[in-house]
């Protein structure tokens, strides 16, 4: 029984998707004597949560007292934008709480479980923490790891290259270019090295009306794009920009980008300054030298190809590409592959 109310918490998750920034995706069931009798969701950020939205929506409160709720993510137990869900759900007159996963997030951390059990509630754990899980993958891992969970997507011919040597070189098909622009929806940053700005001019969009648009960030040590003013992420202001650079001068620049610098780039200092500002999911579109980069420094967990069926030769520019020694083959985990139009989509965890 406990798991087919919690099923029906997943499904009210969902309907927060897109619109909770950093805040995870939770639903709230509230049941008495087996039946529903409220449901609601984290719908956007800074507005109530989930189970503050399913106690308001209880068309008879009366029936609140000694009833159960079912949620996915553990109630919060502090002062944020919202105040803490524990204390609605003790003055509510419920009497247990039944939880998906507990919340890894610093500020919970098991606060909200313990405070309930204190006063007397009972509290049920774990109940399909796997498909919780799923709701909230990269909320999960930024806390768990202290780091932006990070995926690599590259879009690649059958002889192994990404572009033509220096041009802009569309490879994939309508479904696979859709689907890519409604993957990068599912991250809050996407990332680029400074010769795909250059060459691509890409305004890196999402398809997805989403209230918080990704981040666009580039990696550029010698700063060459900051004299670019004509390029589509200075011109378009949908979202912030930042820049990475070893460049230490001032440029005036719109107010939507943002010059990061430091005297020595690196991947782990991009990480760490992305970490800083809450960043929860990295989606790296490349090049091949800043994919190259990020295999090597060990900052990935996730690799998405689109493998099409076309050949380039020649001195055409090839996946991961870099001036390194390599002494080993990386294999991946948990693969999966899906056919759109002509193109395959092929996704691996690391292992």
């Amino acid at each position: 029984m406990h798991e087919t109310f919690m099923r029906l918490a997943i499904k009210e998750a969902w309907k927060g998707k897109g619109k909770t920034f950093t805040n995870p995706l939770v639903g709230a069931v509230i049941v008495k004597d087996d039946q529903v009798i409220a449901k609601g969701a984290h719908l956007a950020y800074g507005q109530p949560h989930a189970e503050k939205n399913a106690l308001t929506s209880c068309e008879t409160p009366e029936k609140l007292l000694n009833s159960t709720l079912y949620v996915t993510l553990e109630p919060c137990h502090h002062y944020g934008k919202q105040p803490p869900c524990t204390q609605a759900i003790l003055e509510s007159g419920i009497k247990r709480v039944v939880i998906g996963q507990l919340d890894p997030n610093p500020l919970v951390a098991g606060k909200g479980k313990q405070y309930l059990e204190e006063q007397g509630l009972e509290v049920i754990t774990g109940i399909l923490e796997e498909e919780v899980r799923s709701l909230n993958r990269h909320y999960n891992f930024y806390h768990e790891q202290q780091r932006p969970f990070i995926t690599l997507k590259q879009a690649m011919t059958l002889d192994g290259k990404i572009a033509l040597a220096g041009q802009r070189t569309p490879l994939t098909g309508e479904e696979a270019w859709k689907r890519v622009r409604k993957e990068r929806g599912d991250y809050q940053a996407i990332l680029i090295g400074s010769q795909t700005a250059l060459i691509d001019n890409p305004i890196l969009g999402t398809t997805d009306e989403d209230n918080f648009p990704p981040y666009r960030v580039v990696l550029d040590r010698k700063g060459e794009v900051l004299a670019h003013k004509e390029l589509a992420l200075f011109q378009a202001d949908s979202s912030p920009v930042l820049i990475f650079t070893e460049r230490d001068d001032e440029i005036h620049l719109p107010e939507h980008v943002e010059v990061i610098r430091n005297q020595v780039l690196s991947l782990s200092f991009v990480v760490a300054e992305l970490t800083k500002r809450n960043i929860q999911s990295l989606y790296v579109e490349g090049g091949a030298a800043i994919h190259d980069a990020f295999l090597a420094s060990g900052y990935w967990d996730e690799l998405v190809t689109y493998l099409v069926p076309k050949i380039i030769g020649g001195n055409g520019t090839a996946s991961f590409t870099g001036t390194r020694l390599v002494e080993q083959v990386t294999a991946l985990s948990g693969v999966s592959i899906e056919q759109l139009g002509l193109d395959i989509r092929i996704v691996g965890r690391r292992v």
